[in-house]
């Protein structure tokens, strides 16, 4: 059995546990091995309605397609003479007044996929349509460079693929207070003090208990560090937010973690898309809002560099349910304070010339994207991470 399958099939997978005696070797924190710059990465899973995003109210193909959810003036906030964001996007639009936001239309990859799990796969994986990886592109950048857990943190009581590495896999947490007491159990102290160092030396059970060990001592990082700031802003009140505000508790603690991951879920709008969609976006921009206030009070928004997908767009064309089936290329966020292009990015959607399925055609392979961001943030060899040359961007 690999070491990773074995990892899996065990109930102690991602935040683990216990402390032997020799854990001290674990936790010297070496800080000098960490990027300064943070990566905040959100999805919006279920697939978000990029074209009732960022709308194209001059089109006349859009309001033909969609003729129940399409938006109308009133609904939208004009940013240039072709295309507006959302009414419930406010937010957004002053950030991209102030020349925080880049936007990047046509995001996608050849073939897409339009299962939700399986396009989350390729994203999380930055694989591509026809490839199977086990690692995600977040975890394989844990291995190379950054060597330990806390590297990467998931707002979340579960890890996902893109934290996962081949080695090494991130942290998952919504209280690191939690996660800390969790490690200091009976339960787990006895388990450990009945193992040796013999059994780091065996191949499956070494693996594991040095996985234990790494996880032991990361959460006893992440728990003293981060308590010593808890934010004074006054975050919405919803799930997404109270994320956001202890990403920016991390953050602001000056841990030295470098990459974060958060998801927002439900917007799979196969029905009545027109409420439910705002009301998503307007708890997705207010949340922004308060967690970019929450960085720049304490200074640390010029380090951070946020990325937004969805793992695709919808259709063009409304269905019976007044909403929008499974479709392929997607708008991208990306907002900062050190955007070489702020705005829009490249070209609006062309709707005239779709795929075989009446789909947006990619223009910007996502993988670009990450590219861009492992070389010029990061500061990293992106192909030792994505496996692949990728062309670069110029957003930063």
């Amino acid at each position: 059995m690999k070491r990773r399958d074995f990892l899996k099939q065990s109930s102690l997978a991602s935040s683990l546990f216990f402390v032997p005696s020799f854990i001290s070797a674990f936790q010297k924190v070496n800080s000098t091995t960490l990027s300064h710059k943070k990566l905040v990465v959100i999805q919006l899973a279920g697939g978000n309605d990029g074209l009732n995003t960022i709308v194209p109210f001059t089109n006349d193909i859009y309001y033909q397609n969609r003729p129940e959810i399409s938006l109308q003036n009133q609904d939208l906030i004009k940013a240039t003479s072709d295309l507006g964001f959302h009414k419930n996007l406010g937010p957004l639009k002053q950030l991209y007044d102030k020349g925080y936001l880049t936007v990047i239309n046509n995001v996608g990859y050849p073939n897409p996929n339009r299962s939700h799990f399986r396009s989350t796969d390729i994203w999380q994986t930055a694989s591509a349509s026809n490839e199977f990886l086990s690692s995600g592109w977040l975890g394989r950048y844990l291995d190379e460079y950054v060597k330990k857990p806390y590297g990467g943190i998931e707002i979340d009581d579960s890890l996902s693929l893109i934290l996962k590495g081949e080695t090494l896999n991130g942290i998952a947490t919504k209280n690191p207070a939690i996660l800390n007491r969790n490690m200091q159990t009976a339960y787990f102290k006895k388990v450990l003090n009945t193992q040796s160092d013999a059994h780091l030396s065996e191949h499956n059970l070494g693996y594991l208990y040095q996985t234990m060990i790494e996880a032991q001592s990361s959460a006893k990082y992440i728990f003293e560090t981060s308590k010593t700031y808890k934010s004074k802003q006054d975050y919405p009140n919803n799930p997404f937010a109270k994320q956001l505000k202890t990403t920016a508790e991390f953050i602001n603690s000056n841990l030295s973690s470098s990459v974060y991951y958060v998801a927002m879920g439900g917007f799979d709008t196969h029905a009545g898309q027109i409420n439910r969609q705002s009301k998503l976006l307007d708890m997705y921009a207010s949340s922004i809002e308060t967690f970019v206030k929450d960085l720049e009070a304490n200074d640390t928004f010029k380090d951070t560099l946020i990325l937004t997908f969805s793992e695709f767009g919808r259709r063009l064309k409304q269905n019976a349910g007044q909403g929008t089936d499974h479709g392929a290329a997607n708008n991208v966020f990306l907002i900062g304070k050190n955007l070489k292009t702020p705005g829009f990015y490249n070209e609006s959607p062309n709707l005239v010339d779709l795929d075989s399925n009446g789909d947006l055609k990619y223009t910007v392979d996502f993988r670009s994207i990450y590219a861009t961001i492992l070389n010029s943030w990061l500061a990293v060899n992106d192909e030792t991470i994505l496996n692949k040359s990728f062309n670069k961007l110029s957003f930063i």
